[in-house]
């Protein structure tokens, strides 16, 4: 897992992993999300990966376009 640089400052997000069709966000209560491409859409994953690279943003991205669209909780 990487560390999510989280620069605004305000996010629930404390780390990321990312696949090659997946990116897994870890939050800072230690519940971890997996979102794919078959459960969020291709263009979807690639902007979280961005976003998560980025360090700003991946949290309202979640909240505003992919929510539910998890493939599992861990």
């Amino acid at each position: 897992m990487t560390w999510y640089k989280n620069l605004g400052g305000d996010s629930g997000i404390a780390s990321y992993e990312i696949g090659a069709d997946k990116i897994t966000i870890t939050f800072s209560t230690n519940v971890s999300y997996e979102y794919t491409y078959d459960s969020a859409g291709v263009d979807h994953i690639e902007n979280m990966k961005s976003l998560a690279k980025n360090g700003q943003g991946l949290n309202s991205y979640i909240n505003k376009y992919v929510k539910k669209r998890y493939s599992r909780i861990f």
